[in-house]
């Protein structure tokens, strides 16, 4: 490192590929999964960085761009969801289930000048909390869908008890999926003691005081927790009235 930055090079390189090949050998040789799926992973993302580091100082520029720029970070965000929850005909559903967790986070910040109205601050923090909100949308989703296949019976015997289907499938499919907010709260919890998340981290890269960082950090956490909570609220309403399904 230099200055505090990661320094670009051979050695970088070197050490990626490492990485993603020793990520890929455990999940192979462990039965985790398909060893390729990580090194398709690591590539794409050192591809998509690269295309999004050339092209950002001119996004960066322009404040009508910057806006564009963040409604293809939300679309691709839902066509993500929706196709790792396996409900590509949902699309829009899904993307609803997200927004409602960026948009009022996003308002607020914005709204109040906490985050200023500059494309380098917008940028970052909308990212991060629509990747949030896409993970937990995703998680949510998948886990009440699966609640409610491998335990149809009970959702059948509510009805019998006189439950209206959505209330019956909440009762289903609710509890587990609010699990998908167990990393963001586990992450909030232990930050500072376990671990040093990215915000935190990049605003010390980029040459500001712990304290400037430290601030930065929480509101990303809080943001983070307030955006996915209301989206996984919001998509498990949707499961429950049958709006997202895999039929």
């Amino acid at each position: 490192m230099t200055d505090g930055a990661i320094a670009f090079g051979p050695v970088l390189a070197v050490v990626l590929a490492v990485l993603a090949i020793f990520g890929a050998a455990v999940v192979q040789f462990g039965r985790l999964g398909q060893g390729k799926a990580v090194l398709f992973a690591a590539g794409r993302a050192v591809v998509q960085l690269a295309a999004v580091s050339l092209v950002i100082v001119g996004i960066l520029r322009s404040g009508w761009l910057t806006g564009g720029f963040v409604l293809l970070m939300f679309t691709i965000a839902a066509v993500t969801s929706a196709r790792r929850i396996g409900v590509a005909k949902d699309l829009v559903w899904v993307a609803l289930a997200i927004a409602s967790g960026v948009v009022p986070v996003l308002t607020l910040v914005l709204a109040t000048g906490v985050v200023p109205w500059r494309p380098i601050a917008i940028v970052p923090i909308a990212g991060i909390v629509i990747g949030g909100a896409m993970s937990a949308t995703s998680q949510a989703a998948r886990r009440a869908l699966d609640e409610l296949v491998s335990r149809h019976g009970e959702y059948e015997a509510a009805l019998a008890l006189g439950f209206l289907p959505r209330p019956a499938a909440l009762e289903i499919c609710r509890p587990s999926a609010g699990h998908a907010l167990i990393p963001a709260l586990d992450q909030t919890r232990t930050v500072g003691l376990v671990t040093l998340p990215g915000a935190y981290v990049g605003v010390l890269l980029g040459g500001a005081g712990p304290v400037q960082a430290g601030v930065t950090q929480v509101l990303v956490l809080i943001g983070l927790l307030a955006a996915e909570a209301v989206a996984v609220l919001v998509v498990v309403h949707l499961v429950a009235a049958g709006r997202i399904s895999r039929k």
